[in-house]
């Protein structure tokens, strides 16, 4: 039986796309619209628009915006949720760096004064 379809069903697989209206990523977060525009506002995730210009989130962004309820559900201002957040990946990048560093046999230099 030929597939229904020829369209590519990458979208399905890609953690960025953006997938989820306001609405339905409210509901599968258990939180309000307005928590995700708090979090827009502070730049934690930024959804994109649709044409219409409605937000819409990635699976990626739904991680993120877990996390933060996480947070702020265990009494963390959002301010600092997100700020928490931001280290988090920051260090989790930095982790990341230094594993492909260390495979590749290539320790970073230090800096020494003579």
């Amino acid at each position: 039986m030929p597939p229904r379809s020829t369209r590519s069903v990458a979208p399905l697989d890609d953690d960025d796309y953006p997938a989820y209206t306001m609405g339905r990523a409210a509901e599968m977060l258990g939180t309000t619209p307005a928590f995700l525009r708090a979090l827009g506002e502070r730049r934690l995730i930024t959804p994109l628009r649709s044409e219409g210009g409605h937000r819409r989130y990635s699976r990626y962004q739904l991680r993120i915006a877990a996390r933060a309820r996480e947070l702020v559900d265990q009494g963390t201002p959002i301010e600092a949720a997100c700020r928490i957040i931001i280290l988090e990946d920051q260090l989790e990048e930095a982790r990341h760096i230094n594993e492909q560093l260390r495979t590749q046999g290539g320790e970073p230099e230090s800096k020494t004064t003579a």
